[in-house]
């Protein structure tokens, strides 16, 4: 997949793109329905999306919100088919008016053949512009406007704030009915204190930072380790949450890999939420705390082996 952030140094091969805007937190199934209607013969197909991502620009004081950073939006953008990733400043974009969007950004600089946008997509400076806009836009600058309806999945409509809602309450799987793939949290492997270790349970340690956060507690996992000498698939058991044994409040992820020893300082780390098996709690001693995590790990074999 090709990366722009810079229309200036687009190639001439990438101009005519059919692409699908929006901000595409989570890549959901509403999300690809969108992406889909962009797939044309003979067009490459692109995603316009920008960064930093509105909300964080209109509401920098605001909680973490997103589901998925930038680096790991791409990550799967590129694992379903897009060809080109127009990640725009919105910095720049903001102070544009509806027709200078259009004009400038759309036709001149990117070129695009046609562009596929939410039913309840704005634009524009003060979200001037709406979809009856666009397609007015588009045909006075020579491209096509598709716009897609929102759809409902098995467990309602489709959306990120809605996804949010099911992960707050601890109901991953009912997320990952919307989202069409488990909910991954994905990023480095960072030092951590190194408890576990010394309890027989060393950990990957993962920071949350930006992210929203699901409910705190323990779930059962899948783990993709992405490269490095140990890249492959594994299963886990993982503590998502501030450490109350410990007097500690940064939230962050904390992963067992069932049957694995090896370094994984540094390695870029996926994992996928499969299961919420109970909250964070405080416990009287170390040795309540290991009789917890056995039976923690017992019951995530049990939930990851029946998949």
């Amino acid at each position: 997949m090709h990366f722009v952030r810079d229309p200036a140094q687009l190639s001439d091969a990438l101009r005519g793109a059919s692409a699908a805007i929006g901000n595409f937190d989570g890549v959901h199934l509403g999300h690809r329905h969108v992406i889909d209607l962009a797939r044309r013969d003979g067009a490459p197909l692109g995603v316009m999306t920008f960064e930093p991502h509105p909300r964080e620009v209109f509401a920098p004081d605001g909680p973490p919100f997103r589901l998925m950073n930038p680096a790991a939006k791409a990550s799967r953008l590129a694992k379903i088919g897009v060809d080109v990733l127009f990640e725009l400043d919105f910095r720049t974009i903001a102070p544009l008016t509806a027709e200078a969007f259009m004009s400038e950004i759309i036709a001149r600089d990117l070129g695009l053949s046609r562009v596929v946008v939410g039913a309840d997509f704005r634009f524009g400076k003060g979200r001037a512009g709406d979809v009856e806009a666009l397609q007015a836009g588009g045909a006075a600058h020579g491209f096509d406007v598709t716009v897609a309806d929102l759809i409902e999945g098995p467990v309602g409509e489709v959306s990120s704030t809605a996804i949010r809602s099911a992960l707050t309450e601890g109901r991953p799987r009912d997320a990952a009915a919307m989202l069409g793939h488990w909910h991954r949290i994905e990023g480095p492997v960072i030092h951590g204190e190194k408890r576990g270790r010394t309890l027989g349970w060393p950990t990957a340690n993962m920071a949350l930072d930006g992210l929203h956060l699901p409910q705190l507690g323990v779930y059962a996992v899948l783990v993709d380790i992405l490269s490095g000498p140990h890249a492959g698939a594994r299963t886990g058991v993982a503590s998502l949450g501030v450490r109350p044994m410990f007097g500690e409040n940064r939230p962050n992820l904390e992963t067992f890999l069932f049957d694995f020893d090896g370094d994984l300082y540094g390695a870029p780390l996926s994992v996928a939420l499969v299961e919420f098996l109970r909250p964070e709690e405080r416990f009287d001693g170390l040795d309540a705390l290991i009789a917890q995590m056995e039976r923690d790990g017992a019951a995530a074999r049990e939930v990851l082996v029946a998949l």
